[in-house]
């Protein structure tokens, strides 16, 4: 991969950073970085360690989280800010990703979160991707003899 593509890259991970809100696919994504859908898909999976989907995905869900803690919107109208046009597939989505439902999220009490600077609440709140989680997906292995 070239400096060239690592820039174009760039510039459409941008893209959805700026209208993660909007209507995206990957050939419009392809069509920032000037490459095919099927190059753009490898290429930024290669530089990002994520598809571009779930890069986007990332980003509404962590848009809708800020949303949620603010308290001031439904979660219909937080659905439909982010860029959702199901209020199922975004229930779904951020139940799968957050560990709770929209709903119930929203309910919690987040003022803790209003003391943390923006930057270090994004960090903290960052979902993690990439099989980076914590929590292991089956019981650890007894040891023998135990």
């Amino acid at each position: 991969m070239t400096r060239d593509d690592l820039v174009r890259l760039r510039q459409a991970r941008d893209r959805m950073d700026r209208e993660y809100a909007q209507p995206l696919d990957v050939a419009a994504l392809a069509r920032t970085a000037l490459m095919s859908p099927g190059h753009f898909s490898r290429s930024f999976r290669a530089a990002f360690g994520e598809t571009p989907y779930s890069y986007l995905m990332s980003r509404r869900i962590e848009r809708a989280q800020a949303l949620l803690r603010r308290g001031d919107l439904s979660v219909t109208e937080v659905c439909l800010a982010v860029g959702f046009t199901s209020l199922g597939s975004f229930s779904t989505r951020f139940t799968e990703v957050v560990g709770e439902s929209p709903s119930s999220y929203r309910s919690r009490d987040h003022s803790w979160s209003a003391a943390l600077p923006g930057c270090v609440a994004k960090m903290f709140m960052r979902q993690v991707r990439n099989g980076e989680s914590a929590r292991p997906t089956r019981a650890p292995a007894r040891p023998a003899g135990a």
